[in-house]
């Protein structure tokens, strides 16, 4: 399906011209490209306040906008992941969106959020200034539709596996120790999430961070060789053996980390958890390392990552690194099946201060603090 009535240069011409805001216009700067055989259809869309502003050779695009869709399949839905495409092959031209933990009933119309910042060249050609592809849909029954270029299939099947795992537990807990007990896991799901520390986390793929301004090179320490802790998963289908990184300061690069399969079948993608403690014994979880492996059964090998990331305390405090603790996050095997921790392995005090909740846990925990239990326990039992 296409909504493009007008060529998107003009609004280009526009905004070089004024060199201020432009609110888009829908007529011919966005288009909607689902695949004639999409098990989404778009139902109606609308670009809020979305802007354009020139700045420099670039057009900074704010995307503030909201869509309509309805589950044209005859499943229910899970999940989706849109590719939202300002110029493919210019940083910051790229982006998505994924809504996870969704329960869609065929033929029901369900929203979609897209807000963005994205860069566009200035002179581009011909075309709209954005372009929305749908990159997969999950269903109930845990099949995918969709190109996957931005391997939603993988992440998209997770989030229902956590969703799935979470829900379950919940339920075990109503019907071995009642509503009481249950909201009382609820009111300290919420006061973990707002008990867990806050930094902002800067983190590169490619190694590199800019220097951030005002800041002398003399402020910044010498690197240093840490070597990784591990949290170890009783049931994690893999065991970190031993890693390093390079830290210097609030930063920290190029990890790397030597995995052992337990496992009777090859792995062919892991994501490991990130974890950075400061010199005042708090601990973050920074991010996730994902990495495509060629993982042979009960065989070894060696994560390297080039990435970097930098740590700033929203108080303005200096920050300093001392260790860094890595665990397993998740596993695709080479047939395709998944793992993720247990709800057991969460339970872990460390691990549960560190991990955030789940999409599902989240939305669960917002339909108790908006509706009360009985919505809960309705949810919960349907």
């Amino acid at each position: 399906m296409s909504i493009w009535t007008k060529p998107a240069v003009m609004v280009l011409l526009a905004v070089s011209a004024f060199s201020q805001e432009t609110v888009l216009d829908p007529a011919s700067s966005f288009k909607i490209n689902f695949p004639a055989d999409s098990p989404v259809t778009l139902v109606s869309f609308d670009l809020g306040g979305s802007k354009a502003t020139a700045r420099g050779g670039a057009v900074v695009l704010d995307l503030n906008s909201g869509l309509l869709l309805r589950n044209g399949s005859g499943k229910r839905i899970r999940g989706v992941t849109l590719l939202v495409l300002a110029q493919d092959f210019t940083p910051g031209g790229r982006g998505s969106v994924a809504v996870p933990a969704l329960d869609v009933p065929p033929g029901e119309n369900f929203p979609v959020r897209i807000d963005l910042r994205m860069l566009r060249p200035l002179v581009a050609g011909n075309g709209p200034l954005v372009q929305v592809l749908l990159d997969g849909v999950l269903f109930d029954d845990l099949t995918f539709f969709g190109e996957n270029r931005l391997n939603s299939r993988r992440s998209l099947t997770i989030w229902e596996l956590e969703a799935r795992r979470d829900r379950k537990h919940f339920l075990q807990l109503l019907e071995a120790r009642g509503p009481d007990a249950l909201q009382r896991e609820l009111v300290a799901s919420v006061a973990r999430l707002q008990d867990r520390p806050r930094l902002d986390v800067q983190i590169s793929r490619r190694g590199t961070l800019p220097r951030p301004a005002n800041v002398p090179a003399t402020v910044y320490e010498p690197d240093r060789q840490v070597q990784f802790s591990f949290l170890r998963l009783p049931d994690a289908p893999i065991e970190l053996t031993s890693g390093l990184a390079t830290v210097s300061g609030n930063e920290a690069k190029a990890p790397s980390i030597d995995i052992q399969n337990r496992q009777n079948k090859a792995i062919r993608h892991l994501e490991l958890g990130w974890v950075v403690r400061t010199k005042d014994g708090a601990e973050f979880l920074a991010g996730t390392l994902p990495a495509d492996v060629q993982l042979a059964a009960n065989g070894k090998t060696r994560v390297v990552d080039e990435a970097a990331l930098r740590l700033n305390s929203r108080t303005g405090a200096r920050v300093v690194i001392d260790n860094l603790v890595g665990f397993a996050h998740s596993v695709e095997f080479a047939d395709g099946q998944l793992w993720i921790p247990s709800r057991a392995a969460l339970e872990d005090p460390r691990l549960a201060r560190l991990m955030p909740p789940s999409p599902e846990e989240q939305r669960l925990v917002e339909l108790y603090r908006k509706r009360g239990l009985k919505a809960l326990l309705e949810d919960l039992r349907k």
